[in-house]
């Protein structure tokens, strides 16, 4: 039974997102100035967006950011759906709950702990093979498949559990192989956590800063570190339209995925409706 919500309650509501959203929305507004003001409005104008992509420092950084980014979500989502089988597979649930609390050590760490202590562990392996240009893009790879795998194992895992292992075990006795039956019965069920998994690791390579801040190389720039780099100095407009179109990608990225999730629990839904008829 629903209850309707008082005023009061929707206009604290509406305060939490005017809190939440109003920097973006300045942010924004700012990025289409017409002059390099960052508190008055001189008229409408592109030119950031234009002086954005013509700095090649800036334009590296992002291709960097977005190779990293997709390189360590693929990463992350094998190996976060292959751990999370491995982990659903285990029949003692003490080893089962062990196992994901030291899973879940990345996630609850703070990032600067954790970042701190990758430099070392890189730091001290390249000493041992005598080498001085160990931080690097491997490095930073590394780091971030690291924080990522407890996000995809969390994604994943539960759209698992919810998976009937009867309709494995049905396939195997059909005569399909076990390989086959996972790829066939198995992966459609678990694919919105997979996707949703792959999304938020995407996302969280996108912004991260402490981590990729201890683990680069002098080679490798993120946009993160870069746009770090240019708060040292005045920031001017640029960096606005730079991470308007950030928040942009990432919020489209977010519609999508709970499409995603409404489409395939609306699926469910009626899969189950389908089977009680």
């Amino acid at each position: 039974m629903r209850t309707k919500s008082s005023p009061l309650s929707r206009l604290y509501i509406a305060l939490v997102f005017v809190f939440l959203y109003a920097p973006m929305a300045v942010m924004t507004v700012f990025s289409f100035n017409g002059n390099e003001s960052t508190y008055t409005l001189h008229g409408f104008s592109t030119q950031w967006y234009v002086r954005l992509f013509s700095d090649a420092v800036t334009v590296n950084a992002l291709k960097n950011t977005i190779i990293l980014a997709v390189v360590s979500a693929v990463i992350s989502t094998v190996l976060g759906t292959l751990a999370t089988i491995g982990i659903n597979s285990l029949k003692n649930k003490h080893v089962q709950s062990s196992i994901m609390s030291v899973t879940n050590i990345p996630m609850m760490n703070p990032e600067i702990v954790t970042g701190i202590s990758m430099m070392l562990l890189f730091v001290f392996i390249g000493r041992l093979f005598s080498r001085s240009d160990t931080l690097g893009f491997g490095t930073i790879l590394i780091a971030h498949v690291t924080f990522q795998l407890p996000y995809v194992i969390l994604s994943v895992l539960p759209k698992l559990r919810q998976t009937d292992p009867r309709i494995y075990e049905a396939a195997q006795d059909l005569g399909c192989h076990p390989v086959n039956a996972f790829f066939k019965v198995v992966m459609p069920q678990i694919m919105p956590g997979i996707v949703a998994g792959a999304i938020m690791a995407f996302t969280l390579s996108l912004d991260d800063f402490i981590i990729s801040y201890f683990t680069n190389g002098p080679d490798f720039q993120t946009l993160p570190i870069h746009i770090f780099s240019m708060t040292k100095k005045r920031v001017k407009p640029d960096m606005y339209a730079l991470s308007t179109l950030i928040f942009a990608a990432i919020f489209i990225l977010l519609i999508l995925m709970n499409i995603a999730q409404s489409k395939s629990e609306k699926k469910q839904r009626t899969s189950k409706e389908e089977a009680v008829l």
